[in-house]
């Protein structure tokens, strides 16, 4: 395939990921920053963490993400009784057969919405930690691959912490963003409420005019295609730069670890290739650094008590560290 070709196709693969972003669009309004995230997500081939209160649409995202692009999704409601088994599949007697086999759990499937995460045991929460890292499920010596593309959407609400389990940082880890949730703006819930009141239904898709414009085909080319795009050593070692730096702010007990450097590098060229740039400049970086490391930084606890936010202490780590010409 020629130079020229290639091009062509890199250009119509992007204008199909970025007409997922208008579909979605169709029945979330407002959280067009989410709506990306989550696309950057797949795009790099992680996990996303959504914060906010309860009747933002997370939910909804999740399920009219699935839609768009044809896939698969489940909806996990996890509470304090559920076990691990309930998540990840258990072996079943089967009577006539005399034998045990094996049922998958619900996270066998494209896009798995983790509803509330925070609210099951440890026990639970680390199920997923194989599935989110490896992509597979090991039950009784066999491991059994999960279907690709696979994503955890994670939810988690910031005000209730009565009966909940705080996620360690094993699993925090896991996720590749943590995206915030905002309540919206007057002019965007007039906008929701004008929907409404002319018949949307979020439990009806179909009817809100949501369809399929990408396959599973198209998201794994995709992938592929962000992956490709390149990356300068003046880059490389401003990611670096900006590792070591949130290890040595005063505010910080535990800054990113090396982990966290690749994650941002993924997701840094995840948003390159949306935005048709064969190569990450500092911009990129600079945008997702926010929600690639905020879940990863651990602050002081005098520094909470003072009211510093992680937000704020990346926002200064950016401002002190040198940019790359």
């Amino acid at each position: 395939m020629s130079d020229a070709s290639a091009a062509v196709d890199d250009a119509a693969l992007r204008e199909v990921m970025n007409r997922v972003r208008g579909e979605v669009g169709k029945a979330v309004v407002g959280q067009d920053g989410t709506i990306t995230g989550l696309l950057i997500a797949l795009l790099a081939g992680g996990h996303v963490l959504l914060e906010g209160v309860p009747g933002v649409a997370k939910t909804l995202l999740v399920r009219a993400f699935s839609t768009a692009l044809g896939l698969d999704t489940t909806r996990i409601q996890f509470t304090p009784d559920l076990m691990p088994g309930d998540v990840s599949g258990s072996l079943i007697y089967d009577a006539r057969a005399g034998e045990f086999e094996f049922r998958e759990g619900p996270i066998f499937t494209n896009i798995v919405l983790a509803d509330e995460i925070n609210r099951t045991p440890p026990k639970t929460q680390s199920a997923l930690l194989e599935a989110m890292e490896e992509r597979q499920v090991s039950t009784d010596g066999v491991t059994r691959a999960l279907p690709d593309p696979f994503l955890v959407a994670a939810t988690q609400n910031p005000v209730e912490h009565e009966g909940t389990y705080t996620l360690p940082e094993a699993q925090l880890d896991r996720f590749l963003l943590k995206l915030i949730v905002e309540l919206p703006a007057r002019d965007t819930e007039f906008a929701m409420l004008r929907r409404h009141a002319s018949g949307f239904s979020p439990r009806d898709l179909a009817g809100a005019g949501l369809s399929a414009v990408a396959t599973a085909d198209d998201l794994r080319a995709a992938r592929h295609a962000a992956a490709s795009v390149t990356v300068s050593d003046d880059v490389l070692g401003y990611v670096v730069d900006l590792a070591q730096a949130t290890r040595r702010s005063p505010s910080v007990q535990l800054g990113v670890s090396p982990r966290a450097s690749t994650a941002l590098l993924a997701a840094a060229k995840a948003w390159a290739w949306l935005g048709g740039y064969p190569a990450i400049t500092p911009d990129h970086v600079q945008t997702m650094v926010v929600p690639t490391w905020r879940h990863r930084i651990r602050l002081r606890a005098d520094a909470e008590l003072e009211g510093v936010s992680v937000d704020a202490v990346l926002g200064s780590v950016m401002q002190q560290t040198r940019v790359p010409v």
